[in-house]
């Protein structure tokens, strides 16, 4: 039974440009959309239509001043917001149209016009925090995403996963507090941002909320399904999310020019099919994908198709293969599986 899914897609997020030579460049999406509609896959999606976050949308994870900072961009030449993130002339509406992209994409889910959907959207968001741009992030789309969940659609349990190299630090402080939304994630470390220790689990009615799994180099297919059986699985089945939201960064890709992660086109796939299990088992296969990282583009490209012909159901990962991959897995990913275990289990129960 294959699975309707969204895409949203526009030729306006081509045109945020972060300058010459800069690895979050346009040529990323514009791979991704030659592919889109390539005669062999164009019939497969359908499309949502973006449109821009709102004031409101954009307050509920921003400040008002650093909105307004960020719109004073606008029409300006290049702008820099850090050392790694600058605006052109049009970067303050393309930001916009991500964040209000994503939040369609969650409403054609919710509304059951899709069964998921993935927004390959830029500029990527989870750096971004409340109140300073960071890490080629300007507004964080997927905690808006989130957000928008809960304030418009009444979520009670928002499960955002983020499996790209760099750890989202706007994302875990978006909701360090919020027992709302169980934030998730594995990352390079000690890398950029610096954020994302195993120690840092939430605070206050937030705490155990937040999960991180901090990871040496080198980890592949094997040893990133390994964590998410082991460790994701059972405490989003325990937490039961409403809908299921992913900062998809493909950045963990095996020949990513910014990490040394060994992750392929299938491991990703075999990802995707344990979110799409844990939303088949909580929340009607509800789950909603935006692109963050990824700078190899022939790989960001083979990765992200893979990716949708899992949403589609048209490779159905079985349990057999993800139980194979997981025999393969590095003996030393064990330690870390048990270390986040020990750290989380005051608040969840594994195994």
């Amino acid at each position: 039974m294959s699975r309707k899914t969204g895409i949203v897609k526009d030729s306006r997020y081509l045109q945020h440009s972060a300058g010459y030579a800069h690895p979050e460049s346009p040529e990323r999406l514009a791979a991704i959309y030659e592919m889109l509609d390539n005669p062999g896959m164009s019939w497969k999606f359908t499309e949502i239509e973006p449109r821009m976050a709102t004031q409101e949308e954009l307050a509920a994870i921003h400040s008002p001043a650093y909105i307004d900072y960020i719109a004073g961009t606008a029409g300006q030449g290049c702008v820099m917001l850090d050392p790694d993130t600058v605006t052109s002339p049009e970067s303050y509406q393309t930001a916009k149209l991500a964040a209000g992209g994503f939040c369609n994409a969650i409403n054609n889910v919710i509304t059951g016009d899709v069964d998921n959907a993935f927004a390959f959207v830029r500029p990527p968001g989870h750096h971004a925090e409340s109140d300073a741009a960071a890490g080629f992030c300007i507004f964080n789309n997927v905690a808006i995403g989130a957000m928008h969940a809960i304030l418009k659609h009444n979520m009670k349990r928002v499960l955002v996963v983020d499996w790209d190299l760099h750890h989202g630090n706007g994302t875990q402080h978006s909701f360090y507090n919020d027992p709302r939304v169980l934030y998730f994630s594995t990352h390079q470390y000690p890398y950029y941002p610096g954020t994302g220790g195993m120690d840092e689990i939430g605070r206050g009615k937030g705490k155990g909320y937040t999960v991180n799994v901090p990871l040496d180099g080198g980890a592949g297919d094997s040893e990133y399904i390994k964590i998410f059986r082991r460790i994701l699985e059972p405490v989003a089945l325990e937490f039961e999310p409403e809908i299921i939201l992913l900062s998809a960064g493909f950045d963990i890709y095996y020949q990513d020019p910014l990490g040394s992660m060994r992750v392929t086109p299938q491991g990703f796939a075999a990802l995707m099919r344990i979110l799409m299990n844990i939303a088949d088992s909580c929340c009607q296969g509800r789950l909603v994908a935006v692109l963050e990282g990824g700078y190899h583009v022939q790989g960001l490209t083979k990765s992200a198709k893979a990716v949708l012909e899992e949403m589609l159901d048209e490779i159905h990962c079985s349990d057999e293969q993800l139980a194979d991959y997981e025999r393969n897995a590095d003996d030393e990913i064990n330690s870390i599986i048990s270390s986040v275990a020990k750290t989380i289990a005051p608040f969840w129960k594994l195994g």
